[in-house]
């Protein structure tokens, strides 16, 4: 797999919505392209409102350093090497919920972002969603 498709996109969302009926909390998901433009989104019904926008810039974040996004929080700390990061590429998300999805070369081809819980539960559903892989 070179690059993400609506379907497998879809497929990594459902399979964090069904994670995430599993704990009981309503979440955001969404999965984006290489470039950071957004593939897929769905959101549950009682899913929090605020929680739309993190969910997608948590996977933008995700993608644009390759990383996942609690990684670049702890690299962000004020006693951190890129303290202040969050505030370039138009606000960027440094908590838990964003991952790259890579390819079997290892190379980042996408990301999902979770958000509706506590950033560990938002990690929880976003593992769940790499899992549908």
């Amino acid at each position: 797999m070179t690059m993400l498709s609506m379907e497998i996109a879809a497929r990594l969302a459902a399979a964090g919505h069904k994670a995430a009926e599993g704990i009981g909390v309503a979440m955001n998901i969404a999965v984006v392209d290489r470039g950071g433009h957004l593939l897929y989104f769905s959101r549950r019904d009682d899913a929090l409102l605020g929680c739309i926008d993190l969910a997608q810039r948590k996977a933008k974040t995700a993608i644009l350093f390759h990383i996942p996004t609690a990684t670049l929080g702890g690299m962000s700390r004020p006693d951190g090497p890129i303290y202040g990061i969050e505030w370039s590429n138009g606000g960027l998300v440094s908590f838990g919920g964003g991952l790259p999805i890579a390819d079997s070369d290892g190379r980042a081809i996408g990301a999902v972002g979770v958000s509706g819980g506590t950033a560990d539960q938002d990690v929880e559903v976003a593992r769940a969603c790499l899992a549908a892989l």
